[in-house]
């Protein structure tokens, strides 16, 4: 039974469950000492001290270097200093969406932001989202954050192409003209198989496409153009990702074939459920299944 009231018992039910702070007595909630050291390793814990500590700029420091997603507990005071906020961006980027207005507006704290994640760019003064530094600093952590940056941006094939390099699904956000250009098509699908699905409808036709989409991840072969669930090759490369599951996609001739099923099942045995029921019982099949 933890006894409320006794710190070694609080921090023992602390280092198990950070909410348990909560059921703390209200005596050590408000002692400085005992909450900065619980905060300096479990930051969460910061949601439950007392109001008066949430005031405490060494308090909220130490929270916010542990998990800087809590500044949104901070009081709106600490909310407008400078060094608590870059501590919690540093720490997780989108606690920015927290800070006070005026740090929003500050270069080095929004760079800061956005190298950790991109997606703080989402939460940044609409100045930075035309400002180029901070737009490639985003998107070098997270290409797809080039969803909030100016639409200028978008249409600047620089940009787009360092976007889908770093993750292929960015190909979403982009301006139309690039999504019917393939060599930032062939850049997003090497990265993210399934950005296929964003691509000029044209593209599902294109082997070159197709290959290099299935051979990052077998998922893609849902957004390819029906001809190729009936090629083999690109199948079995499907099925032999990490998705094996991409069987379901492919023609049903395929899913009779022995050769298919097996490699489809050694990747993956949920992959059995979409094979034709004449292989669902085959001894080879099954012990392919078992191995998994």
């Amino acid at each position: 039974m933890t006894d409320w009231s006794n710190k070694k018992s609080v921090l023992a039910a602390v280092k198990d469950d950070e909410m348990a702070l909560q059921q703390a007595d209200k005596s050590l909630k408000k002692d400085k000492s005992f909450i900065l050291a619980i905060v300096k390793q479990y930051g969460r814990a910061l949601e439950y001290v007392d109001e008066s500590l949430k005031k405490d700029k060494s308090i909220v420091l130490a929270a916010v270097k542990s998990k800087g997603e809590v500044l949104h507990h901070a009081d709106e005071s600490l909310k407008k200093d400078k060094s608590i906020v870059l501590a919690a961006v540093k720490d997780f980027g989108q606690a920015l969406e927290h800070a006070d207005e005026s740090l929003k507006k500050d270069k080095s704290i929004v760079l800061a932001a956005v190298k950790q994640n991109g997606h703080a760019l989402n939460y940044a003064d609409k100045s930075f989202k035309k400002d180029k530094s901070i737009v490639l600093a985003a998107i070098k952590q997270y290409g797809a954050t080039i969803q909030y940056a100016d639409e200028s941006f978008k249409k600047d094939k620089s940009i787009v192409l360092a976007a889908v390099k770093q993750s292929g699904s960015a190909l979403e956000f982009v301006d139309k003209s690039f999504k019917k250009d393939k060599s930032i098509v062939l850049a997003a699908v090497k990265t993210v198989g399934t950005a296929l699905q964003y691509a000029d409808k044209s593209f599902a036709k294109d082997k070159s496409i197709v290959t290099a989409a299935v051979k990052q991840d077998g998922a893609a072969l849902e957004f390819a153009d029906k001809s190729f669930t009936k090629d083999k090759s690109i199948v079995l490369m499907a099925v032999k990702t990490w998705y094996g599951q991409a069987l379901q996609y492919a023609d049903e001739s395929l899913k009779k074939d022995k050769s298919v099923v097996l490699a489809a099942v050694k990747q993956d045995v949920a992959a059995l459920e979409f094979a034709d029921e004449s292989l669902k019982n085959d001894p080879d099949i099954i012990k392919a299944a078992k191995k998994q």
